[in-house]
């Protein structure tokens, strides 16, 4: 209105070169000097004071009287060149992401091209989606797509085998096969037999179901996945699908109905964009637009529930219902936050081994906020953001629009991490929400590295998520040293210890042993003293009861034994020839050789003495007059 600009693209290159500035932007175009006049007859030059009521009177003076003239002229505008735009496009293709700048005069297949040498993938394998308009082919040149300067594009290769999976057995085999899954859209009660092989992701299954239902992956509400697939990265092969065939049901998540008045104030808006499904406008958060307002409603009016019940007795409950109904609002594509108090996000982040232990990220959540819808849907829950939170962070999430949430935050607050922080948070505006802190575990507090407002960028929010993680990972280094060598010394010490124990046991043991040795060499003495005792008490007893030894001039028969011991010694005694052989048993035993353990044998001829009847004579025996004997230990 200002200009007469009516070329858009003129308009964005304009609005471009002034940093999106719109007063300057009018204000460059709106000559200030001199100026130039465009009508049907030609171009004409004025001179005279700078734009404005007189100045403006001066043209129309100046002009040629004709109402052609005067319908044609237009506030005069400096001639400027326009400059190629350039387009900003990043492309993800698997685990990979290109960035690819090209001018909107460039068509599709140059930055097919392009991607052919990034991906060493041939174009015509490709395709490439994530258009927010029509039908594109390889000859649409960009600037006929009026496409924002960021974009955000993927590559599907369906000809290309899936990569090779390092996995085995059983996973390996349903990575090769191929799932038929049969997607009901529920809206239009129609269904599509797709077929996905076992290695394809569960995103890649939404983004082809947005290609055939125009259900955009955040709005898309679905039914029937396993309780496994928790997660849009996981492959159809790990997230327990039914092999061969599975039933799922989308639908578009719920929005709320305008009333008559409100659809008849906005059909002068609403009516040029109504085929776009809605998608094409996102783009308008980078205005600071929020999605409910572009339509005319109210951002309170797109909210069924509040984020967390006020009064909360019990943390973990609180955090459940904002998991819930963050979901609900902005679709499962989130970060994970952590159910439970603040206090036990503390414990799993900091307090365990140094390389386990991760920083803590709290998300201060605010509906009031005018930034908070363009926060979370495009920012926090962009899938970058989402899983570099996952992998390096423990993300737990409060809500502030109740005054006594709020104050509970900032008790909370007081305690941990002190009153400068506090009074940090406790001074931050409505407008200035939703807030992302970024906290730090230290030997004897707790750090906050960053506080994230929420007018951000996806790449500002990144860039700052990788500065705090490279502070943390220089600390995490030097903990990781310290539990090191302090486990270093400990080992060395239990090892000490324990080779210190084994030392008193090793020493209690041969105590021990030699006690029990002690204790039965005493035992075996004693047993020994005893016997001799014994055999002594016996000895004695038998030298007494033998009868006495006769003369050699005696009268009665005498027998004259020579008695040889096993030690070579020789004792005699003269015994009576009618005397028993026992008699002569006895005296042996007398002399400490009983014949329990030693035999008596003959000479000539040899015999056992000791196997004859004890009862008889020696003469009987003939052992008379004399004989020499000799005794042998029994075995």
């Amino acid at each position: 209105a200002c200009t007469g600009i009516e070329n858009i693209d003129e308009a964005i290159t304009l609005l471009e070169q002034n940093n999106w500035d719109l007063v300057a932007a009018i204000n460059g175009v709106i000559p200030q000097e001199n100026g130039i006049l465009q009508s049907e007859y030609g171009v004409e030059t004025l001179h005279g004071p700078a734009y404005g009521p007189s100045s403006h009177s001066a043209a129309a003076s100046s002009a040629p009287s004709s109402s052609s003239a005067f319908r044609h002229v237009v506030p005069s505008r400096q001639i400027v060149e326009r400059q190629p735009r350039m387009l900003d496009f990043r492309v993800e293709y698997r685990d990979r992401n290109v960035d690819v700048v090209l001018e909107d005069s460039s068509t599709v297949g140059d930055i097919k091209r392009i991607l052919e040498n990034e991906l060493q993938i041939p174009a015509s394998k490709m395709l490439l989606k994530g258009w927010k308009t029509g039908d594109v082919d390889d000859s649409t040149v960009l600037k006929s797509l009026h496409l924002p300067k960021n974009n955000s594009l993927y590559v599907l290769t369906p000809d290309l085998p899936p990569p090779s999976s390092s996995h085995s057995g059983a996973l390996q085999e349903s990575l090769n096969q191929n799932f038929m899954l049969i997607v009901t859209h529920r809206e239009v009660q129609r269904e599509y037999n797709l077929n996905f092989s076992g290695s394809s992701t569960i995103q890649e299954v939404k983004r082809n179901v947005y290609d055939l239902t125009s259900i955009p992956v955040r709005h898309q509400l679905w039914e029937g996945w396993p309780p496994s697939a928790t997660d849009d990265s996981m492959t159809l092969a790990a997230s327990g699908l039914t092999f061969p065939c599975h039933r799922l049901t989308v639908g578009r998540r719920s929005s709320p109905v305008q009333t008559r008045e409100q659809s008849e104030e906005q059909c002068t808006d609403v009516h040029m964009v109504s085929d776009s499904d809605g998608d094409d406008f996102e783009d308008a958060t980078e205005f600071g637009v929020d999605d409910g307002e572009m339509f005319g409603v109210a951002s309170s009016a797109l909210r069924k529930s509040p984020m967390m019940p006020e009064n909360a007795e019990n943390e973990g409950d609180a955090l459940l219902q904002f998991t819930a109904e963050f979901s609900s609002r902005y679709g499962d594509c989130h970060p994970v936050y952590f159910i439970g108090s603040l206090e036990a996000a503390f414990q799993e982040a900091f307090y365990g081994k140094a390389r386990d232990r991760k920083l803590l990220a709290i998300y201060l959540h605010h509906d009031e906020s005018v930034l908070t819808n363009v926060f979370c849907s495009q920012m926090l829950c962009a899938e970058s953001i989402v899983s570099y939170l996952s992998q390096n962070f423990i993300t737990w999430a409060w809500d502030m629009t109740k005054e006594a949430n709020r104050a509970r935050f900032l008790t909370m607050c007081t305690r941990h991490f002190g009153s400068v922080v506090a009074q940090t948070i406790r001074t931050q505006k409505t407008d200035q929400f939703p807030l992302f802190l970024i906290i730090m575990g230290k030997r004897s507090s707790n750090e906050v590295l960053n506080v994230i407002q929420g007018n951000t960028t996806v790449d500002e929010l990144m860039m700052r998520l990788m500065a705090a993680m490279e502070i943390f990972s220089a600390q995490q280094q030097e903990d990781i040293k310290d539990e090191d060598e302090r486990e270093a010394r400990e080992n060395v010490k239990r090892e000490q210890d324990e080779a210190y124990r084994i030392s008193l046991e090793a020493d209690r043991a041969k105590r021990e042993a030699q006690e029990r040795e002690m204790a039965e060499q005493f035992r075996l003495e004693q047993i020994r003293k005893e016997q001799e005792e014994e055999r002594e008490a016996i000895r004695l007893s038998l030298e007494q009861s033998l009868p006495p030894e006769p003369k050699e001039e005696s009268t009665e028969s005498v027998s004259k034994l020579r008695i040889r011991t096993p030690s070579g010694e020789f004792f005699e005694r003269r015994f009576l020839a009618s005397s028993k052989l026992q008699v002569v048993f006895d005296f042996v035993a007398s002399k400490g050789y009983p014949w329990e353990e030693y035999k008596l044998l003959g000479t000539f001829p040899r015999r056992d003495v000791t196997q004859l009847d004890p009862n008889k004579s020696l003469l009987e025996v003939k052992l008379y007059p004399q004989e020499t004997l000799f005794l042998e230990a029994k075995e």
